[in-house]
């Protein structure tokens, strides 16, 4: 400003020499009220001082630059903007003065938003109360893994010596924020051969392909008993030739047996 913008007909009888202000230079530091001083100088030296009030505004509104950015969902499937991603969507926002807020529409994220660019309105606004506002995008990622839980089961084989699991008959519980995809067990089909126990990896994928994996014990029992597809009558018998005893000379008392996986052993005795 210069004097006369703050003086409003000062006189003198001998007429005025100067008017000069205390202040005629503003900065946005000076938004709002400041006291001006006016001092008046006569032609004989004499002075006089007056005070007015400078009111100084910013009606410029700030420009809004917007920066798109990828946030990463936390365990619990959800993400709110911080005050740096905020910063970082608005680095080219620019103001006369300063911009004191920063704000963003919507600012929390979910597993709905994956993989699909969410628009979003950012609006920044100066130490005034100017505003102004641009639009943008935020890409949802999910890279947290599921949590694989595992329980250790026992089987028992059938009449034909197998048995079977599925993932789910290993699973204890294995849960992701954004949901799981599929439950793979790394073996399902057992046999005698796997009698005892047998270490099986359950592989978890969440909906965002992410994959975990833990280890489960399947034991597998055998419980059928064998069964006997021959077993020898009673029998009556000629003793040898001049003797008082029989020897068995053929294989026709000799007992046969089936099981599910295999007999080991096959003992009798004969008496009589």
């Amino acid at each position: 400003i210069v004097a006369a913008d703050i003086d409003n007909g000062s006189t003198d009888n001998c007429g005025i020499q100067s008017i000069s202000a205390s202040a005629t230079a503003f900065t946005c530091a000076n938004l709002g009220a400041n006291t001006v001083t006016l001092t008046v100088t006569d032609l004989s030296g004499n002075s006089a001082t007056c005070d007015a009030i400078v009111t100084v505004q910013d009606v410029i509104n700030p420009v809004a630059a917007c920066t798109p950015i990828t946030i990463q969902l936390n365990a619990t499937g959800t993400y709110t903007l911080t005050a740096g991603n905020i910063t970082t969507m608005s680095a080219g926002s620019t103001d006369n003065c300063s911009i004191v807020t920063r704000t963003v529409t919507p600012n929390t994220f979910n597993c709905t938003n994956i993989a699909i660019p969410v628009n979003v309105t950012l609006t920044v606004t100066d130490a005034a109360g100017n505003t102004d506002s641009c639009t943008t995008t935020v890409t949802v990622q999910d890279n947290v893994l599921p949590t694989a839980i595992c329980k250790n089961i026992t089987v028992q084989l059938d009449g034909t010596g197998n048995a079977t699991i599925t993932a789910a008959n290993i699973d204890n519980g294995s849960n992701d924020a954004c949901g799981i995809l599929s439950l793979v067990a790394s073996k399902t089909a057992f046999n005698c051969a796997d009698l005892g126990a047998n270490t099986v990896t359950l592989t978890v994928t969440d909906n965002n392909g992410n994959v975990s994996t833990c280890n489960a014990t399947v034991t597998i029992a055998d419980t059928v008993k064998p069964a006997y597809t021959f077993c020898p009558t009673n029998k009556t018998v000629a003793a040898d030739a001049t003797l008082c005893t029989y020897t068995l000379v053929d294989n026709s008392w000799n007992a046969t047996a089936t099981d599910n996986c295999a007999v080991s052993t096959l003992t009798y005795n004969l008496t009589g």
